[in-house]
């Protein structure tokens, strides 16, 4: 009996590591396609936070007078498109106007293009700074991810959270996916093992969230890096950066992180 009992078990084992190593062997991981974003910003929590006792007496007005005529939240979409350990994150046109409040404030619009080749920890940025247009060449942003064992999911993927800081002060929580074994994300964000698909700025009151992933295979004309803009690197770029915002004051806290996020 007690033999029958082994037998039983060693077979149940053998049916059930076996069933679960097809599985493994026939599991799909998608390497191509793209990641259609909506990037929401919370345009009244971004307001308030420009208010002071300096400038409350036309900013509280013109607060009050948005919150009338508009929604709280602002959506605008991109699309990242990924191949061969590259990645192409591109905005998508708009006729929405830009919010007077912030005029071309990068927090509340989308003035990036970014390629990524994450086999050479290389980017190409094209940044729209009000009337100007700058490609910034430099390294991938390193980011020092903590992953957590929280999950959720997100257009149909299980994914992991990770939390970071990045430009000093800037609080980052990211969700990735294994299942998509490609280190990128939306905006310069990357450096997890697997795609992110999910990024909240929890104190910038603004989240990236994808609604929709395709895998297919893309041709080599859909991810090319933009070409357009007066070349610089970051370095160069955060100096142009100060020297035009110097005047400013507090009010440009807000775009000088927005215009390097």
């Amino acid at each position: 009996m007690m033999i029958m009992k082994y037998k039983n078990f060693i077979l149940s084992f053998v049916l059930i590591f076996g069933s679960k190593l097809i599985l493994a062997q026939h599991a799909h991981f998608t390497t191509s396609g793209s990641i259609e974003f909506d990037k929401s910003v919370n345009v009244y929590g971004l307001m308030q936070k420009q208010i002071n006792k300096d400038n409350e007496v036309f900013t509280v007005p013109a607060l009050e007078a948005y919150k009338k005529n508009n929604p709280q939240f602002k959506v605008l979409k991109s699309v990242l498109s990924f191949s061969d350990n590259k990645t192409l994150y591109t905005p998508v046109p708009t006729d929405n106007p830009p919010n007077s409040f912030f005029g071309g404030g990068p927090m509340v619009n989308q003035g990036n293009t970014v390629y990524t080749d994450l086999s050479t920890s290389s980017e190409i940025s094209q940044k729209e700074v009000f009337e100007e247009t700058f490609l910034l060449k430099d390294s991938t942003r390193k980011i020092k991810w903590k992953i957590t064992d929280e999950t959720r999911a997100i257009a149909g993927y299980t994914c992991r959270r990770a939390n970071a800081i990045v430009l000093d002060s800037i609080y980052v929580v990211a969700f990735y996916t294994t299942e998509i074994p490609v280190s990128g994300g939306p905006e310069s964000f990357c450096g997890l093992p697997g795609m992110i698909l999910g990024v909240a700025l929890p104190h910038e009151n603004i989240t990236w969230f994808a609604t929709k992933v395709t895998d297919m295979t893309l041709a080599p004309n859909k991810m090319m890096p933009p070409k357009k803009g007066k070349p610089v690197d970051e370095k160069a770029f955060r100096a142009r950066l100060q020297a035009a915002f110097k005047d400013w004051g507090s009010w440009s806290q807000g775009f000088f992180k927005g215009f390097l996020l």
